[in-house]
């Protein structure tokens, strides 16, 4: 079966930098969609980045210019370079992949950004 494993995830301070890596297991991953999502106390899961198989790649307005999203289709790894990073990033972190028209959730890996 599919299975997503974040890693990466922890307290930085405002203007640091964090790496999230999410490793994949149980399908093809060359041809699977891969995202990040975020999801802060009482607030909404919300997109943060995207990134197709052919390495498309699309990021929510207020992560532009300070995230990146890659993805290593040969080590099965979905990666997110978090830079000057701020307050509001503070939420947990979700590594999603939209395979063969299903939808598939990693548990989750908590970043908070405090001084």
């Amino acid at each position: 079966q599919v299975q997503l494993v974040e890693s990466g995830g922890g307290l930085v301070q405002p203007g640091g930098s964090l790496r999230l890596s999410c490793a994949a297991s149980g399908m093809i991953f060359s041809i699977a969609a891969m995202g990040w999502y975020r999801q802060a106390p009482g607030k909404q899961r919300e997109l943060v980045a995207a990134i197709t198989g052919s390495g498309n790649t699309n990021y929510a307005n207020s992560v532009k210019g300070r995230f990146t999203i890659s993805r290593d289709n040969a080590k099965r790894t979905v990666n997110l370079q978090m830079n000057s990073l701020k307050p509001e990033d503070t939420a947990v972190y979700y590594c999603d992949a939209v395979y063969m028209n299903r939808e598939y959730w990693g548990q989750g890996t908590q970043v908070a950004v405090s001084s």
